[in-house]
């Protein structure tokens, strides 16, 4: 992989992209960015096979998909910077015409819609199930699911908890709310993610391996994130009015999604206490088995992104 040529980045072309704009338009990111409609899930897939360089999605997925014990290889990835500090707000929808879908209890046994396997909206499902009680520890016990049904992308989502492929999903909530608005969709509750909700990952090819350097463009990468990141703090009509235009999103939407969101002033870097507490809880829900997999300090890069506590 050549220095020379612009780093391929993967991103889920929403809000929270918006900093990586800035960074590009204004402070000249050197990068090909490619969106991933469908989410973190497929990131991890255009990682392990070599189409992109970095990733920035969501930290359930990224811990999940090195946590796991069938992970191929060295996983593919690591995790080394930080790009959100606030938690994600993971909204819970039905269609609309489902009198039979009253709560979130009412879920338990249905069908949860999902991306991809792997992916975040697949990865909280297990967080509620646990959340709810829904989970137990018995080999006999019913699933909490009756299927989990793979639908790509938040359109297609959509359509299937209107046509009845499947009863509900989770997608972001400002992403959902003007289809709640436009009456497309129901709004059947929420959940939060219990720790900061983007992380940046690189694919182990950019690495040091036994004490080498990382890729020059990553260590650039870091840098001008950081510029847009300022820029996007400093400039938030600029955002709002970015945001409107050419997302999936009203500019009042987007104002109030600005009153809730902290992004990293620094990137590079991430706290090894919150992927251990998201190890923790995804072992709990039954994502993740202890003793399986990539363990918390492997999969951060020492020297960089590894902040371990003293």
């Amino acid at each position: 992989m050549a220095d020379s040529q612009p780093l391929r980045i993967g991103f889920v072309p929403e809000h929270f992209s918006t900093p990586i704009y800035f960074a590009q338009k204004y402070f000249g990111l050197a990068a090909t960015l490619l969106p991933f409609p469908s989410g973190t899930g497929h990131m991890i897939t255009a990682l392990r096979d070599g189409s992109i360089d970095v990733g920035i999605g969501l930290t359930e997925a990224w811990v999940a998909g090195l946590g796991k014990e069938d992970a191929p290889g060295d996983g593919g990835y690591r995790i080394v910077g930080t790009y959100v500090e606030t938690p994600l707000c993971w909204a819970i929808s039905t269609g609309a015409k489902r009198p039979e879908i009253t709560s979130v209890a009412s879920l338990k046994g249905s069908k949860i819609g999902i991306s991809r396997l792997g992916s975040g909206s697949q990865v909280m499902g297990f967080v509620l199930a646990d959340q709810q009680g829904w989970l137990s520890s018995s080999s006999s016990s019913s699933p909490p699911y009756a299927d989990f049904v793979v639908l790509q992308t938040f359109d297609k989502l959509r359509a299937a908890v209107n046509d009845g492929t499947a009863d509900f999903f989770m997608w972001e909530h400002f992403t959902s709310k003007r289809y709640y608005d436009s009456g497309e969709i129901r709004r059947v509750g929420e959940i939060y993610t219990p720790w900061s909700s983007w992380k940046i990952v690189a694919s182990t090819k950019m690495l040091p391996n036994g004490g080498g350097k990382a890729d020059a463009r990553l260590v650039d990468l870091f840098g001008k994130l950081d510029q847009g990141v300022a820029y996007f703090g400093s400039h938030q009509d600029e955002a709002a009015e970015y945001i409107g235009t050419n997302l999936d999103y009203s500019e009042e939407d987007a104002r109030e999604w600005l009153k809730t969101v902290e992004f990293a002033k620094k990137t590079e870097g991430v706290d090894l206490k919150v992927v251990q507490n998201c190890i923790g809880i995804l072992r709990k829900a039954g994502v993740l088995v202890e003793g399986k997999g990539l363990q918390a300090e492997n999969m951060l890069v020492q020297g960089l992104g590894a902040q371990v506590p003293q």
